[in-house]
């Protein structure tokens, strides 16, 4: 039989809402309504299974904490580094990414042609930002060309902002990233101040939505992400800032929110020691203890709540830490739904998030019940088998 076939005998299978013992067959790739004749099988008697998990803030070529170095650099040695950085996230379990701030159709066609393992991967190109936005690797006492680079690229304009879309779609993005305020990794650009012109940023709905495909933008503060919202956005990136009315906002226009709590946990205990610059450790200072704040008032409101984690050089190690300050924030089962049917709603394929008949063939194998004891989602010992398209995943 076909390595992508498998029958995964006697787990204890999440549904969505609970775990149900059965069998999960995949012939394929897929799952199926039973086991093909010959397929080789997994005992899971006693483990909990679970859809592959969905990163939806990845960043594969974040090479640096340097983000000048990360628009700069050979983009040889990105590729290379993402295929890495790419293949340690599937170990861990996370079976498909969206990479919102680079990648592009090279990558993706190494992904599909097998080069390397690596989760499904879906890609925005370099995101969009404006002079002196958050995209705008310059600080202010630099004065050298800077237009485009591997994960952003300064656009200035409703006709030009137009023809970056257009372009990006026709290379294959999955959707179009937009920087909509400031951030914390960029130098000159106040966190809470909403970017782009609301004419800007409705051409940029406009010209993805006409394509069937759909904007993200990193938002932080209540002003931003109402900005970014009234313009038809539906995907809003950190959103640590927002407040009550804004998460209302979010719900009544079916927006999603992808909480990044990895980051800001990381950068405050690590990016000293590796080199983030002071600017951006005081902007993440702010930030910092108001993420989960953030996801407690978007489940409140209503607003389907994802999951990503947005990690930099060095701090990819911690992707996992996201998935236990996201538990602390709204628990297991709400977690397991944000990194799995939410992301793949978001995403928009149907075939992703669960494990019925004709989801993709992608599982992570626990030793534990998550809802009893959620360490087993962001501890790796927990994981007896990641499985993506059928085929067991080799462990670290």
């Amino acid at each position: 039989m076909p390595e992508e076939s498998l029958s995964i005998i006697g787990a204890y299978v999440w549904d969505g809402a609970a775990f149900t013992r059965r069998d999960v067959h995949i012939s394929g790739g897929r799952v199926a309504a039973e086991a093909a004749e010959g397929t080789a099988t997994l005992d899971a008697a006693g483990r909990w299974l679970v859809p592959g998990l969905i990163d939806a803030h990845f960043h594969a070529y974040a090479t640096s904490m340097d983000g000048l170095e990360n628009e700069r650099g050979p983009l040889s040695y990105a590729a290379l580094n993402g295929a890495r950085r790419l293949t340690r996230a599937l170990q861990r379990g996370f079976t498909t990414v969206r990479d919102v701030a680079g990648g592009d159709i090279g990558l993706a066609q190494a992904v599909d042609a097998e080069l390397f393992p690596s989760p499904r991967y879906h890609f925005t190109g370099p995101a969009l930002s404006q002079t002196g936005g958050h995209g705008d690797a310059r600080s202010a006492h630099v004065d050298v060309c800077f237009s485009h680079g591997h994960m952003c690229e300064v656009v200035d304009g409703v006709d030009a902002l137009r023809v970056a879309v257009r372009e990006r779609l026709r290379t294959g993005a999955h959707a179009i990233k937009v920087m909509a305020s400031g951030g914390v990794f960029s130098l000159t650009d106040p966190i809470r101040i909403p970017q782009y012109s609301a004419d800007e940023l409705r051409a940029v709905v406009d010209e993805a939505t006409r394509r069937g495909s759909y904007v993200a933008a990193h938002a932080y503060s209540s002003e931003a992400v109402q900005h970014a919202v009234a313009a038809g956005i539906r995907s809003i990136e950190h959103g640590n800032l927002i407040d009550r009315e804004t998460a209302g906002l979010m719900a009544e226009a079916g927006a999603y929110l992808v909480p990044t709590l990895a980051a800001y946990d990381a950068m405050d205990r690590r990016g000293a020691e590796i080199g983030l610059n002071p600017v951006s450790l005081a902007k993440n200072a702010e930030v910092l203890s108001k993420g989960q704040e953030a996801v407690r008032l978007a489940h409140t409101a209503g607003v389907r709540v994802g999951f990503g984690t947005d990690l930099m050089g060095d701090l990819e190690d911690d992707q996992l830490t996201g998935v236990k300050l996201q538990i602390e924030a709204s628990g297991p089962a709400a977690t397991l739904r944000s990194m799995t049917a939410v992301n793949a709603d978001l995403i928009g394929d149907s075939a992703l998030g669960h494990l019925d008949e004709g989801a993709y063939g992608d599982a992570v194998l626990l030793t534990g019940d998550p809802l009893a004891d959620p360490s087993v989602l962001w501890r790796q010992e927990a994981r007896e088998a990641v499985i993506r398209g059928g085929r067991r995943v080799v462990q670290p």
